[in-house]
């Protein structure tokens, strides 16, 4: 019976808070920093489209199971519609699909936002990573079909206008999960009888992870010109944050470490005292400050889900 393969690369963990440039896809920045950090394992939260930039929060190591969780975190997204063409991508990479001479007030653009404010349907672009029939969307839009995608709902927390000229208008969104903003764009030009398209997208925000955070790509590559590789991976790690950070909008227990080591082996902990934590369908536990496991709290337990392995 053959040895099972040792995984290549470090057992690094933790998140990094990348400020992905433009021109540069999702896909292509996960393999970046993995193969710059030398990882076993990397994965992210969230796609930006190569024509947008800003915050994409990458997972290194054990931090991939907490992807789900900065996934559902509320987005802060500052954007700008070009007024006059609606393109098939509804942003600057597609064909000009219907156009117009009109140009919406700033008064008619304020007095749509209320519209698209809260619980709204959507319908998603056709160039989207959306699943029809087991392929995505954009491959069958490549390809030259249109497809039915049916609306969803996504849910709006804010929608502002910054600023605005004759052919372009600026904004600010803080949204929910699959909210699409070029699907946004699309519609207000649609609904304001000029059509529109995207002509600029940053992220600045994904739950829990704040701006100050992000860190500019070139300053990670350069950092390939130090030569001692110990000394380059621990310049590295240091832009790293804590794997337990994704959680911070959890409940949060922490334990002693012969609780850690009972969690590790997946095995439940009994939680006593007056300030024992009441029951909740998921928590995080930390040992010195690091993460141990999550898991479910009830009946005086805190029964693990995940455990990680990180000292």
């Amino acid at each position: 019976m053959s040895k099972p393969r040792k995984p290549k690369g470090r057992p690094v963990s933790g998140w990094l808070i990348l400020d992905k440039p433009l021109d540069f896809g999702s896909t292509e920045a996960v393999s970046k920093i993995k193969w710059l950090f030398k990882a076993q394992k990397a994965g992210h939260a969230g796609t930006l489209d190569p024509l947008a930039s800003g915050m994409l929060p990458i997972a290194l190591g054990d931090a991939t199971k907490t992807v789900p969780y900065v996934m559902d975190g509320r987005k802060i997204y500052e954007f700008t519609v070009a007024w006059g063409e609606e393109r098939s991508t509804d942003d600057l990479e597609g064909q000009v699909v219907k156009s117009s001479d009109t140009r919406p007030t700033e008064e008619a653009i304020r007095a749509l936002l209320p519209q698209y404010t809260g619980v709204i349907s959507q319908v998603p672009p056709q160039f989207s990573a959306i699943k029809i029939d087991g392929e995505r969307a954009y491959d069958l839009a490549r390809d030259g079909e249109t497809v039915d995608i049916p609306a969803r709902e996504v849910e709006v927390f804010r929608l502002s206008l910054l600023g605005c000229t004759p052919n372009l208008a600026h904004f600010e969104i803080e949204c929910g999960k699959g909210t699409y903003v070029r699907s946004l764009a699309r519609d207000f030009g649609r609904a304001l009888g000029c059509f529109g398209h995207i002509a600029s997208l940053r992220r600045s925000f994904v739950a829990p992870f704040g701006e100050e955070q992000m860190v500019p790509l070139a300053s990670l590559v350069a950092l390939e010109k130090i030569e001692d590789d110990q000394e380059r991976l621990a310049a590295l790690d240091a832009f790293l944050i804590d794997t337990g950070e994704a959680l911070s909008n959890l409940p949060h227990i922490a334990i002693s470490d012969d609780q850690a080591h009972r969690l590790r082996m997946g095995n439940p902990i009994i939680l006593r005292g007056r300030d024992a934590p009441l029951a909740e369908p998921e928590a995080y536990a930390t040992a010195r400050g690091k993460l141990v496991a999550i898991g479910e709290i009830g009946e005086g337990e805190f029964r693990p889900k995940r455990v990680f392995n990180t000292d």
